[in-house]
């Protein structure tokens, strides 16, 4: 018996072993068995949703098969969980074989073929829930109040004739959370979650993106209840008065016309969407039914942050009196990412005195506490230019929420 036929058979043995599927999974990649090796790792994923290496080995696989919309998803959510696995050559190449118009021709039974590169869109249901976030607590009872007591009880919302659907869109400084926030509700709900990037959806060729667009959404309604979730959603939803291509246009069209959902089509179909400059979306997707609720995803406050360093810290050689408190008190307005930045200095420092002694030093307080000195929130940036629009453009009343933050954080 071989190497790889006794691994298979531990693995079949051993169903919830993660560590042995890994290992099939590597040795089955090795011998260049990528379908394979991708079953293997979906496995995985469907234990560990938000495992990082075997996102990236999926990347890999599904590179290789050239399945390249879906390898860049999976690359982008590995890295966006755990930056120290960024692979830049990977990914380059992913992003050169879609954008090769050479990269549509699929071998199939009778010979080359022309195909259209669609993208299977990533459908998952998230083993997250709000119990993941720290804080927040107003934030998640609106969403409580929005989406999922309409899912627990749509009897309720029936009998006054109001459908469970419709859209939310959040809004707020990049780096915040709002793709997590998005996944952990479907998580809290038990739902299926379908992400949506930009690449998932723009195509060079005429018409390629509509019909992308509305694969995404017939998905979604074939997994209903879900929520169909697009990030950088301004990137599809822009301002029809400022798009010079009339095939821009034409997919801002479509997707206010996959909103809308063809006879009730959408039923049971959540769209939410996420964008730092809220106010460069066009305003036809902020009616109801479409994006009709629109929310703020501030900086996370003091209790999130405490949580957030107490998950980058987590693994990490640290002395046993660290006050993640501490250091969640003098970060206010860091974005998450920001945090990540700060834990990262906070590790070279210690890790600089580990390589001079050749004995691990552990992180202390008085590290991130100096690190915290040299991080400068990158939600200032964000929060200058909000304010503008707040100020000037807040007719509807849609800023309100930024504004009272602006105030009360003094921001200007």
């Amino acid at each position: 018996m071989t190497d790889l036929e006794s691994l298979t058979d531990a693995v079949r043995a051993l169903p919830e072993n993660l560590p042995l599927r890994r290992q099939l999974a590597a040795e089955l990649e090795k011998a260049q068995r990528f379908d394979e090796s991708l079953e293997q790792l979906e496995a995985i994923l469907a234990r560990a949703t938000d495992d990082p290496p075997a996102l990236i080995g999926a990347a890999r696989c599904l590179y290789e098969v050239g399945r390249y919309a879906e390898a860049l998803a999976r690359y982008d959510h590995a890295v966006a969980g755990s930056v120290g696995l960024a692979d830049a050559a990977l990914r380059d190449r992913i992003v050169k074989a879609q954008a090769d118009p050479r990269a549509r021709i699929r071998l199939v039974a009778d010979g080359p073929k022309l195909v259209p590169d669609h993208p299977a869109a990533e459908v998952e249901k998230p083993a997250l829930s709000f119990a993941d976030i720290g804080g927040l607590d107003e934030l998640k009872e609106k969403i409580r109040l929005r989406i999922l007591y309409p899912l627990k009880r749509p009897d309720l919302y029936q009998a006054f004739g109001k459908k469970v659907g419709g859209g939310l869109l959040f809004y707020g400084p990049p780096g915040c959370g709002k793709t997590f926030l998005a996944r952990a509700t479907a998580g809290e709900a038990g739902i299926h979650f379908v992400a949506v990037g930009i690449d998932e959806v723009l195509d060079m060729w005429l018409g390629q993106s509509e019909k992308r667009l509305h694969e995404l959404f017939r998905t979604a309604r074939a997994k209903a209840p879900a929520i169909l979730f697009f990030d950088e959603v301004d990137a599809l939803g822009g301002k029809r008065s400022g798009l010079r291509h009339e095939s821009y246009r034409t997919l801002v069209t479509q997707f206010l016309s996959e909103l809308d959902g063809a006879q009730g089509q959408s039923d049971g179909v959540l769209v939410m969407g996420a964008t730092n400059a809220p106010w460069d979306v066009d305003s036809a997707f902020r009616r109801p039914g479409r994006f009709g609720d629109v929310l703020f995803v501030p900086p996370p406050d003091l209790r999130a942050r405490v949580e957030i360093l107490k998950l980058k810290l987590r693994g990490k050689p640290v002395v046993p009196d660290l006050d993640p408190a501490e250091i969640a008190r003098v970060t206010e307005l860091f974005s998450g990412a920001d945090l990540d930045h700060l834990v990262d200095a906070a590790i070279e420092t210690a890790l600089a005195e580990t390589m001079r002694s050749g004995v691990v030093r552990p992180i202390t307080t008085a590290d991130l506490l100096q690190a915290a000195k040299k991080v400068r929130p990158t939600t200032l940036e964000w929060f200058s230019s909000a304010k503008n629009f707040a100020t000037y453009a807040n007719e509807s009343g849609q800023y309100d929420e930024v504004v009272e933050y602006i105030k009360r954080h003094r921001l200007g």
